[in-house]
């Protein structure tokens, strides 16, 4: 079956290359009866990929049942996974079968495998090598064949070392790894998974649709989510239900976005995080590629002067322009440093006025005046500059400064401009 196929009928939404693969892997072994690893994040979806191998396998017919078994307590999960018999612990009033038992022909998905003890994946493990297992409270072997399917989100390798998780039984389960991305490696399938779930969600709760502006996607997108889908899911209904606005700003979805995780995992800065951001080292190189484009201009200017001569005509204009250049520019160690080209008036043997090339001395005027040289001020005179060149239009304001969009918006609500 095709990839597409697979995600229309499973329900699954995205063109991760990522994502595909995972799709692949999948369906590959789908009709094998090897044992698959599923590795990924909490609320990445790895259930899903586990309906998907045992649907397009011949147990699809079969039983399918998933355990979790970090919600089963330690001693009760021998008996919920393989049985018991009747007086094999306190409280054990009757025979009960086990999931291996209920199962047979069918697929057993446990989730949480990393937190089973160590006791039980060594049952499990001989479940896995013979078909064999042993009730609670029984001498009398049972035989059982049922496909295993495990997922963690956590690394079992470092369990394995820490010695929490069985290496034989790590080995064994690992025979084919399918790892499924986060979304935060899925930046392309953030938008389109949340428009399939406030589109349901509105349709379910029979609300006004709800649209994004662009601040808002650009926020959806450069989130981090650590909940992964599941939390893309969660949001979705909340704004379905609760916003009475149905054109979600950036700013109203910052709001549903979980204060305690917002520091770590937000593509913004706040306050009390640690300043590490390179907005202020491009915005300074900029200033210093300007001022270097400047003085070039300048040299031309004055060379051009010099090699000319015909002061009387051009000499107020030149001399205009060159002081208009330098007030404009810092320049290092002397930020009011001026330059003012002067006109002096020799008499030569004949009582003449020489006007040639030696006519012009350009004499340095400098003046020690307080500025304030706060890096944060220029960066705020060079927004408000660019926002005003390009009428408030932020996309060619940050084309202007050299940085990107999301920083020119944190640079914003940063400066409070």
């Amino acid at each position: 079956m095709e990839i597409q196929e697979i995600k229309q009928r499973f329900g699954i939404i995205g063109n991760s290359p990522l994502l595909n693969r995972a799709i692949n892997i999948a369906n590959q072994v789908a009709p094998t009866d090897i044992s698959v690893l599923i590795t990924g994040e909490s609320g990445s979806g790895k259930e899903v990929f586990s309906h998907i191998i045992h649907q397009m396998s011949p147990r699809k017919h079969g039983a399918f049942i998933a355990v979790n078994c970090g919600a089963i307590p330690e001693g009760t999960i021998d008996s919920e996974l393989f049985g018991h018999e009747k007086g094999a612990y306190t409280g054990a009033v009757g025979e009960r079968k086990g999931y291996f038992e209920t199962v047979n022909g069918g697929t057993i998905f446990l989730d949480e495998i990393a937190e089973m003890p160590l006791g039980t994946q060594a049952r499990l493990l001989r479940v896995l090598e013979s078909g064999q297992y042993i009730k609670v409270g029984s001498s009398k072997v049972e035989k059982t064949n049922v496909r295993v399917i495990a997922a963690t989100n956590v690394d079992v390798y470092d369990a394995v070392k820490s010695g929490k998780f069985r290496e034989d039984l790590y080995y064994r389960l690992n025979t084919v790894p399918l790892k499924i991305p986060p979304l935060r490696d899925r930046k392309e399938d953030v938008y389109l998974l949340f428009r399939k779930f406030t589109s349901d969600f509105t349709d379910k709760y029979r609300t006004p649709p709800i649209q994004l502006d662009e601040e808002a996607q650009q926020v959806l997108v450069n989130y981090s989510w650590p909940g992964n889908v599941r939390q893309l899911k969660n949001m979705a209904e909340q704004l379905a239900v609760l916003e009475r606005d149905r054109i979600i700003t950036g700013q109203t979805l910052l709001t549903y976005i979980p204060h305690e995780a917002s520091g770590r995992n937000l593509p913004m800065r706040l306050d009390n995080q640690p300043k590490e951001d390179f907005s202020e080292r491009d915005i300074l190189y900029k200033v210093l590629f300007d001022m270097k484009r400047d003085m070039v201009e300048l040299k031309k200017l004055v060379a051009d002067i010099i090699e000319h001569g015909g002061v009387s005509a051009n000499y107020a204009n030149h001399s205009q322009t060159i002081n208009q250049l330098y007030r404009d520019i810092e320049l290092p160690g002397n930020p009011e440093a001026q330059f003012t080209l002067q006109q002096p008036v020799n008499t030569n043997n004949n009582g003449g006025n020489n006007t040639g090339n030696d006519a012009y001395n350009i004499t340095h005027e400098a003046e020690e005046v307080e500025e304030s040289l706060s890096l944060i001020e220029k960066e705020s005179d060079l927004i408000r500059k660019a926002l005003k060149k390009h009428k408030g239009k932020r996309k060619l304001a940050a084309n202007e400064l050299g940085i990107s969009e999301r920083t020119l918006y944190r640079k914003i609500k940063e400066l409070n401009l």
